[in-house]
């Protein structure tokens, strides 16, 4: 079986990081692996806490995967600060980690920074030209980028500006403007933009983090770059469309819907 490594923070209600991460690579037909960056004490509603891993137990946690279990792909989350940033690109480096898919987790949803100054330039300068797609959101990618994004025209110079950071694809994920849900796929000459007419849900805690993961697990198992996006766009819609109310706030994504419906639990 393909594996797939999820390199990202916890979340106690198990609908966003590690916990939708697993989900999703075992939705995908993928073997998941684990290494938490952080600990949240999070439910439907907000972030109560956030507790940053020590860098050795990051590092500890990577030689522990990378000296036994050979991993097809990898998914990066929230990283938290400078040091584990820097274990990352160290850890790219000394197992020759290929099949990057970068989450750049910079913002929660409240607008609060989730990534210190320092590490964003890190992440930019050092991670951006080892991994094979950055997927921001359009708050990240104005970060990213430095501009407003409102528009597609936007959306397209924010690809841009990115992927001459040295990622090799950029994806600008559209779900926070009006209209139909796109998300611009950049890779420095073309662009496509994926799209699916917008879901009347408000249940999508977790949505980035799936998207991202549905697309390493199509590396995982082989896929092209478009191949693994237009398969992981599949994925998230459905997951969406089938998100549900848990809590007093915003539900998640329904991870496992096709599977249950096939045996008939939906």
């Amino acid at each position: 079986m393909k594996t797939a490594l999820t390199i990202a923070g916890s979340d106690s209600c198990g609908g966003a990081g590690i916990q939708a991460d697993l989900k999703t690579f075992a939705a995908c037909g993928v073997y998941g692996l684990s290494a938490i960056t952080a600990v949240t004490a999070q439910n439907t509603c907000r972030v109560a806490a956030v507790k940053l891993m020590d860098a050795a137990i990051l590092q500890a946690q990577l030689e522990a995967i990378y000296t036994d279990i050979p991993v097809d792909a990898v998914k990066i989350g929230m990283l938290g600060d400078l040091e584990l940033t820097t274990a990352v690109v160290a850890a790219i480096g000394r197992y020759a980690i290929k099949n990057i898919v970068l989450d750049p987790v910079l913002l929660a949803s409240s607008g609060r920074s989730l990534l210190e100054p320092a590490a964003v330039e890190v992440m930019k300068r050092e991670l951006f030209p080892r991994v094979l797609i950055v997927t921001p959101n359009l708050p990240e990618a104005e970060v990213l980028a430095g501009i407003d994004v409102r528009t597609s025209e936007d959306i397209l110079e924010a690809a841009k500006r990115i992927h001459a950071m040295g990622a090799k694809y950029v994806i600008v994920k559209g779900g926070h403007l009006a209209g139909a849900a796109g998300d611009l796929l950049y890779d420095g000459q073309t662009s496509e933009v994926f799209s699916q007419e917008r879901i009347d849900n408000i249940h999508t805690h977790g949505t980035g983090c799936t998207f991202s993961s549905a697309i390493a697990a199509g590396l995982a198992k082989g896929f092209t770059v478009r191949a693994a996006v237009s398969e992981a766009k599949a994925y998230i819609t459905m997951a969406i469309q089938h998100g549900f109310k848990l809590g007093r706030g915003a539900g998640p994504t329904h991870h496992f819907y096709a599977l249950y419906k096939d045996a008939g639990k939906c």
